[in-house]
């Protein structure tokens, strides 16, 4: 791979990265006019109708100041999962999102669950396990960073009452586990 190539592709993840905090952004604008009414479609547990919130979390937020606190890590963290290829990036997003998503539908505390923490704390774990069982010392000092400057958020997987869904982050956190599990050692 040459240098420019390199250059092109590191410009296309970060421009897919920013791309997205954007449109985060223009979601929040939105639901904030709205008095943040999307977020009845965020997840519901074990009601039905909410079953596409699974989907929809991620982008929904209760506040800027929400948004804003998930915005840095997402990301920093979407740049760093795009180093373990572009295939491999969606993968991992796609089972993040739906495995815990899913979770929280099925054994999530009865209330409204919005936010990208969930995807945050997968990707989180996903660069861990999928950075040491790669075998590339790239990814393995991307993993030893990442545990190292953002290992604190593991708080945030403990169960408490208030409006912060701990079980999205424990449950995110879970998804990206399996998905660094799955997905580090492979070719793909």
């Amino acid at each position: 791979m040459t240098t420019s190539r390199k250059r092109t592709s590191f410009k296309n993840e970060l421009l897919l990265s920013l791309g997205w905090m954007a449109f985060l952004i223009l979601v929040e604008t939105v639901n904030a006019s709205l008095d943040h009414g999307l977020n009845i479609y965020g997840i519901d547990p074990r009601n039905t109708g909410s079953l596409p919130g699974i989907y929809l979390t991620p982008v929904l937020h209760s506040s800027r100041y929400h948004l804003f606190s998930n915005l840095l890590p997402l990301g920093v963290f979407m740049l760093l999962v795009m180093q373990h290829g572009i295939a491999r990036f969606w993968l991992a997003t796609v089972f993040i999102i739906t495995l815990g998503g899913a979770l929280v539908w099925l054994l999530g505390r009865p209330a409204i669950h919005v936010g990208a923490s969930g995807l945050v704390f997968g990707y989180f774990s996903f660069l861990i396990i999928a950075g040491i069982r790669s075998r590339d010392l790239k990814l393995l000092l991307i993993a030893i960073a990442v545990g190292f400057f953002y290992g604190g958020i593991i708080w945030g997987v403990i169960p408490r009452t208030g409006p912060v869904s701990w079980e999205a982050h424990l449950f995110g956190l879970f998804a990206g586990l399996i998905a660094g599990y799955l997905l580090g050692p492979r070719r793909i």
